[in-house]
């Protein structure tokens, strides 16, 4: 605790930003079924400090209950909930697609523009069979998220089935600062409900990541803007709204980007720590404020702080820095390691051990090496190279995820 405040404090004495001040206190930021614990809370009586005593309470038991249904999981189901997997449909499922999730109920999958590109019936009768399968536990069904990428502007999957969001840099635009983060989280929260009703259960948004004219290339519209303090207020703001719509976020993509494209090359975030400071402050902010489901960590290479592993594969970037000097306690995401930013050296499946080994929770493995990489985890379990204590403890977070999200994806 005393090295998460030495931290925000440190941030605070960057950046001079309100947005950093309650950051002593412990995760108890967590939130149940999307309902925000802030000065605006209900007028009933309850201190700041009582309510976040009554939500740590809630977040502890939520995620023992999480552990105690992780702990009747088989090796199979174990490893297969630590997965963030795709689909090839557009409507029904092939039977061959229905036979491999059966096999390998992964945690989570993820929809793009080739299975959304439909009306809003097709979509939710796609999205139930997809829950269906599920991973049924002692009278416990454990379905996986169903994410999509909802940013805003040109980050769009769906055709007419979705509202498009505005573009993030547009609200930067705005004169009226506190009425731009005010539209983003009404915005979120309209956008969400129309989420909800798909079906959909997760949201990989929003970035956190300033914009500068070093990665503005790369970034465009996607960022809230230049300005460290009105960045993390707007992600803080996108988040409640999705909160209250029942959708997890998925903050993005930890610690930043550069200026080349990740999907391509290597990104280098360099700087001194003062600097690095600067990049993560909205992070850790809107960590600190909204406590977000999962963190999506990128490939980018900080020299600074790890000069020979990208962040996804970094124990000091996700253990040390994100879980230790943050304090976030949510899921970690692995960005997608089929990216030329770390295609190169070792096997997809080599990337998945290493970056689980390393911290993160859940991976991302596509159906055409879904398979293999779940196998590979299986294998390093059967090895000592993975210890079931570790993935029961990242399939814990999940879940637990699982709970909040308004009980969804488990019945």
């Amino acid at each position: 605790m005393l090295k998460k405040i030495t931290f925000i404090l440190l941030l605070c004495a960057v950046f001079c930003i309100a947005s950093c001040s309650k950051a002593g206190a412990p995760s108890s930021g967590r939130h149940i079924s999307g309902s925000p614990v802030s000065a605006a809370a209900e007028n009933d009586g309850q201190t700041l400090e009582q309510k976040a005593a009554l939500e740590e309470e809630k977040r502890r038991a939520r995620l023992k209950r999480a552990a105690d249904i992780v702990s009747m999981m088989t090796d199979e189901q174990l490893a297969a909930q630590l997965i963030m997997t795709g689909i090839d449909a557009c409507g029904s499922l092939s039977d061959e697609e229905r036979e491999r999730l059966r096999r390998i109920p992964a945690g989570a999958i993820m929809l793009f523009k080739k299975n959304l590109n439909t009306d809003a019936r097709t979509i939710r009768e796609m999205i139930n069979e997809l829950r269906g399968p599920g991973t049924p536990l002692d009278g416990v069904k454990i379905e996986p998220f169903i994410a999509v990428d909802h940013e805003g502007g040109d980050v769009h999957r769906f055709g007419d089935a979705a509202s498009r969001l505005p573009a993030p840099l547009s609200y930067w635009s705005m004169e009226d600062k506190q009425a731009a983060l005010l539209a983003i989280e009404q915005d979120a929260e309209k956008s969400g409900k129309e989420l909800a009703a798909l079906g959909i259960t997760m949201n990989l948004a929003p970035l956190a990541e300033i914009i500068t004219e070093e990665n503005s290339g790369f970034l465009g519209s996607r960022s809230y803007g230049p300005d460290a303090a009105f960045t993390a207020k707007a992600a803080a703001a996108f988040i409640r709204g999705m909160n209250a719509a029942n959708i997890a976020c998925v903050v993005k993509h930890f610690p930043g980007n550069a200026g080349v494209d990740p999907h391509i090359e290597t990104p280098f975030l360099r700087g001194s720590e003062k600097e690095l400071l600067a990049a993560v402050q909205p992070f850790a902010a809107a960590i600190n404020e909204e406590n977000p489901s999962a963190v999506m960590v990128s490939h980018v290479v900080v020299p600074a702080w790890d000069a020979f592993q990208n962040a996804s594969l970094s124990e000091v970037v996700m253990l040390k820095k994100l879980r230790g000097d943050i304090g976030f306690d949510g899921v970690i995401l692995a960005d997608d390691f089929s990216m030329g930013a770390v295609s190169g050296g070792y096997k997809t499946e080599e990337k998945t051990i290493s970056a689980l080994r390393s911290g993160a929770d859940m991976v991302m493995a596509w159906p055409r090496n879904l398979t293999s990489i779940h196998n590979a985890i299986l294998g390093a379990l059967a090895d000592g190279s993975l210890s079931r204590e570790q993935l029961q403890a990242s399939a814990a977070r999940i879940v637990s995820e699982k709970l909040r999200v308004n009980g969804r994806g488990l019945r």
